[in-house]
C-alpha cells in the first residue's frame, strides 16, 4: 500500500467518524424536524446523482418517484392502518414499479429526449395526483399517523424518529456506495463515458440502464416515504417539477459524481430555504443566483472542487 493510499484510508476513517458524531449530535444542536428534512432531501439528491453522475442520464422527473411513494405511504398508513415500516416499504415498491415502467419508455433514448420523457411522465403523475379521489387533490393526505416501528419505537417522539431516519438514510447511502463500487457500477460508468464501446464489449446496455433507473427510483421513493413520517402529510409539492429541480440543484451545487456532493448540496439548499422562508418571493431568485455562482466558480460542485484540490496537492512533488 502506498503512502498516499494510507493517507486516504486514514482520511476516510476520520471523515466517517466525524460524520457519525455530527449525525448523533445534530438533533441536539438544531431542530430535529429541520435535520430530518435535510436528510430526506439529501437522499433524494443522492438517488438522482446515481443516474446523472454515474450513468450520465439527466432525469427531470425524480419528483414522481418521491411524490408517488409519499402518497402511497400516506394512504397505506391512514386508510389501511399499516405501520410505518410497511407503509414506507409499500411506497418504495410503488416508486420502483413506476421507475421500471418509466424506464422502459425512457432508456431507449439519450440526451434531451430522455430528459423530456421523464419530465412528461412526471407531469402525468402530477395530474393523476391532482385528480384522483384518494390523494385529496390540492389538500393532499393530512394527519398521517407516525405509529410505532415494529411495536418497539414510538415515532411520535421527534428524537426517536430522527435517529430512525438517520439510520435509514445512512444505510441507503451505503447501498449507493456499494452500487457505484461494484462491477455493476463500473459498467454504469463505462456506459456513461463511452456507450458504443460498452456495447461493443458485449454488455446489454439497456438492461443496465433500466436496473439503475429502477434502483434510483426506489431510493427516491424511500426519501418520499420517510418525508411523510416527518411532516405527516403528502401534498402536490412532492410530485411537482420544482422538487425535481431542487434535487438536481442540490446535486450540482454539492458536486455530481461524488458521494458527499448531494449531502452538501442539500445542506446549502435546505438551509437557504429555511433561513429565507420569510422572503418566499425572493427565494427562487436567490437559488438561481447561487446556482449561477456555483456553475461559474465551482465547475465540479463544492465537493468536486475540494476533491480536485486535494488530488492536486497529493500529486505535487515533495521539496
Amino acid at each position: 500500500m502506498t503512502h498516499h493510499a494510507l493517507i486516504s484510508s486514514r482520511q476516510t476513517v476520520v471523515l466517517l467518524a466525524l460524520g457519525a458524531c455530527a449525525l448523533l449530535a445534530a438533533p441536539w444542536l438544531a431542530y430535529p424536524a429541520f435535520m430530518m428534512k435535510l436528510l430526506c432531501f439529501a437522499l433524494l439528491a443522492g438517488s438522482l446523482n446515481l443516474m446523472v453522475g454515474y450513468v450520465g442520464l439527466l432525469s427531470f422527473g425524480h419528483a414522481m418517484f418521491f411524490g408517488s411513494a409519499a402518497y402511497a405511504t400516506a394512504h397505506a398508513m391512514t386508510a389501511w392502518n399499516w405501520g410505518p415500516a410497511l407503509g414506507v416499504g409499500f411506497g418504495v415498491a410503488i416508486a420502483a414499479l413506476l421507475g421500471a415502467s418509466t424506464g422502459l419508455l425512457a432508456i431507449r433514448r439519450a440526451g434531451i429526449a430522455f430528459s423530456m420523457i421523464t419530465l412528461a411522465c412526471a407531469q402525468l403523475v402530477y395530474f393523476v395526483a391532482l385528480r384522483s379521489p384518494f390523494t385529496g387533490g390540492e389538500d393532499g393526505i393530512q394527519n398521517v399517523p407516525r405509529g410505532d416501528l415494529f411495536g418497539l419505537l414510538d415515532l411520535s417522539d421527534d428524537m426517536t424518529l430522527y435517529y430512525v431516519i438517520a439510520t435509514a438514510v445512512v444505510a441507503a447511502f451505503w447501498f449507493i456506495w456499494r452500487i457505484v463500487h461494484s462491477p455493476f457500477g463500473q459498467v454504469l460508468v463505462a456506459i456513461r463515458d463511452n456507450e458504443p464501446r460498452a456495447i461493443s464489449l458485449g454488455y446489454r446496455v439497456n438492461r443496465y440502464k433500466l436496473l439503475a433507473f429502477t434502483l434510483s427510483a426506489a431510493l427516491a421513493g424511500l426519501a418520499g416515504g420517510l418525508k411523510v413520517l416527518v411532516f405527516q402529510i403528502a401534498t402536490l409539492t412532492d410530485v411537482s417539477w420544482t422538487t425535481s429541480g431542487e434535487a438536481l440543484l442540490m446535486g450540482i451545487v454539492g458536486g455530481l459524481q461524488t458521494m458527499l456532493g448531494p449531502v452538501v448540496g442539500a445542506i446549502v439548499v435546505v438551509t437557504m430555504q429555511n433561513s429565507l422562508s420569510a422572503f418566499a418571493e425572493s427565494l427562487l431568485i436567490l437559488q438561481g443566483v447561487v446556482f449561477v455562482l456555483v456553475v461559474l466558480l465551482f465547475r465540479r460542485g463544492i465537493v468536486g472542487e475540494i476533491n480536485a484540490l486535494v488530488a492536486r496537492r497529493q500529486q505535487r512533488p515533495a521539496p
